[in-house]
């Protein structure tokens, strides 16, 4: 689905990524090994034809949005809300910082917060969710920032490709504290 309002905070803003952002440099972060470890993209070679493909499908769908984060006016990652349950009102959330030159300065931090606020105060969300591998704890801060908490821990649930080894994966969730039933 598309959303087409920008989302704003201090140093960054989400906005809805169109298909003129498919291009090399974003195929490279989903094919950059220090980038990929701890997402999804990791299983596969990435072509521009695939993600561009995989952006439209979003678009398309009835149960998902994706944004381009965006910094000092450049698009430096992505964040996402998918497989949203029309009747359990929940989502899972998804994200990237694809620019390294912008990892360390908090920006996943305001894209969860962004996010968060999207699905609870627009879309009516009860509840959202994020997988994470244990051991990135970067990403397990960011969500613990914005106030979701690790919920459960899956024993050797993900492989690391990389390193040929099995990994605990670990589920954080928040509850939308003024979620009302319509």
């Amino acid at each position: 689905m598309k959303y087409e309002k920008i989302l704003e905070s201090k140093n960054i803003c989400l906005r809805n990524l169109d298909l003129s952002y498919c291009k090399q440099y974003y195929v490279d972060w989903l094919n950059d090994t220090s980038i990929n470890a701890y997402i999804e993209p990791r299983l596969y070679h990435q072509t521009l034809e695939g993600v561009t493909k995989y952006v439209k499908e979003l678009h398309e769908s009835s149960d998902g949005y994706i944004f381009g984060i965006f910094c000092d006016d450049k698009h430096i990652g992505n964040i996402q809300l998918s497989a949203i349950h029309p009747i359990y009102k929940c989502a899972k959330i998804g994200y990237v910082i694809g620019d390294k030159n912008y990892w360390g300065r908090g920006i996943a931090t305001e894209a969860i917060k962004l996010i968060k606020n999207f699905g609870f105060d627009i879309l009516n969300l009860h509840r959202l969710e994020a997988f994470v591998f244990e051991e990135h704890i970067a990403s397990q801060k960011a969500l613990e920032k914005n106030g979701f908490a690790k919920e459960a821990t899956f024993i050797d649930k993900v492989k690391d490709i990389q390193n040929n080894r099995w990994c605990n994966y670990c589920v954080f969730g928040t509850v939308n504290p003024n979620y009302k039933e319509l």
